[in-house]
């Protein structure tokens, strides 16, 4: 099998020594494979996301000496991709508009906890047709959520590869109904992560562990949409001398900072291996 691995930051802020250790490791194993890495820019919070960010994470990565194959990628570019594949959901009675805003959630009795914090209790689940169209010509804020016991009997049960822990047998429930789509944005990152990994050909998908609880939301939209499973590797996260995970609060430790301080591109590298 051909190695197709990617790297894909959200142009929220600068490149740290975390994103240095993860793009790295998807590199490295890339072209020690003779296979292709490929760079994605997930930028579908409009709101947050900026271009010179997005121009920064370039002159990081080429300062690093990481190269990339092919075009990058920008999802902001292509939510008609992922309107296309939440259109075909739909028809098949998978999503349901969500009205409920995050406080509502939290406040709910019922809400038990997720890798997240609290599960959507599916309060707008059960709600008639003419109810929600009501609610959406009234101006009502909402969202679109996965019915994920609906998808989990569609789909059947299913498992993935992680390099280090074998076989794992999928957790279709884990993040209970999911947001799958914005009113104002017709994707989440589950979904556009889901669609790019299938659409650009992406055979080995390497990442935090903190995102290994997501993998089991991706793989269930994969059997519902007829994609192929990747392997997956999920890595360790960086951490500083306390043991605290690096992130983009930390402006002494990106990659713009060490550099312009005098650090080697091979000084990074040491320090994120």
């Amino acid at each position: 099998m051909d190695i197709v691995t990617r790297f894909a930051p959200s142009p929220t802020g600068e490149l740290h020594l975390g994103h240095a250790h993860s793009a790295l490791f998807a590199w490295r194993r890339a072209r020690a494979a003779g296979g292709r890495f490929l760079l994605r820019i997930e930028d579908i919070d409009i709101r947050r996301c900026k271009r010179e960010f997005e121009a920064a994470t370039l002159v990081d990565l080429a300062w690093l000496g990481i190269d990339w194959d092919g075009d990058v990628r920008r999802q902001s570019e292509h939510f008609v991709d992922y309107g296309r594949v939440l259109d075909g959901l739909a028809r098949r009675g998978l999503v349901y508009p969500c009205f409920c805003s995050r406080s509502d959630i939290a406040a709910s009795a019922g809400a038990p906890q997720g890798p997240d914090g609290p599960l959507y209790p599916g309060t707008c689940r059960g709600r008639s047709a003419s109810e929600r169209k009501a609610l959406i010509e009234a101006g009502r804020e909402f969202c679109l959520r996965l019915d994920c016991a609906h998808a989990a009997a569609e789909a059947g049960p299913y498992s993935f590869t992680d390099e280090t822990r074998g076989r794992v047998e999928g957790q279709p429930l884990l993040f209970g109904d999911v947001v799958i789509a914005r009113k104002d944005t017709p994707t989440s990152y589950h979904l556009s992560v889901t669609v790019d990994d299938h659409l650009q050909g992406v055979t080995l998908v390497t990442r935090g562990v903190d995102l290994l609880p997501s993998t089991h939301v991706h793989v269930l939209l994969q059997r519902l949409l007829g994609y192929e499973t990747p392997l997956y590797a999920h890595h360790r996260l960086l951490t500083d001398e306390n043991g605290r995970r690096y992130a983009k609060r930390d402006r002494a430790l990106t990659l713009r900072a060490l550099r312009e301080s005098g650090a080697s591109p091979e000084e990074v590298r040491r320090r994120a291996a």
